[in-house]
């Protein structure tokens, strides 16, 4: 049985296997996810040289039998219901980064935000603020 990860590393979950799911982790995805926790306010109590074993740990967790299910579990129960959108948001973040979602990043999402039941309208606004921050010229 896997022990209840703490925030920071629920939402570090978010993020790895939002990078994961498509078996491939880009610089870009990591190099992110790295950016993240070194400058969110969330992240100010952890300790930025776990995060390579926290996503070791989530790399574990997703390689067994029904992983992905696990994950979405110990994410929902890991997190207060105030930073479920926390979490969503920051998986669409590591989503955006290369300005292709695939069809295995989008079908995580959808995961995602139904196991933190997140209403539609805070959907589609993250969804949208993350699309306005990654737009090129």
């Amino acid at each position: 049985m896997t022990s209840k990860p703490s925030i920071q590393e629920a939402l570090i979950y978010a993020m790895v296997t939002m990078s994961a799911v498509d078996r491939i982790i880009s610089d870009g995805e990591l190099r992110k996810i790295g950016s993240i926790v070194a400058q969110l306010p969330i992240f100010a109590s952890f300790d930025e040289n776990q995060l390579v074993k926290t996503a070791e740990k989530c790399g574990d967790i997703l390689s067994d039998e029904d992983g992905l299910d696990a994950i979405l579990k110990l994410i929902a129960a890991s997190l207060p219901k105030k930073l479920h959108e926390t979490a969503y948001a920051l998986a669409v973040e590591v989503a955006a980064v290369d300005r292709a979602v695939s069809n295995e990043e989008i079908r995580f999402l959808e995961l995602l935000r139904d196991s933190l039941e997140l209403d539609k309208l805070v959907i589609a606004a993250i969804e949208r603020g993350a699309r306005a921050r990654h737009q090129i010229v």
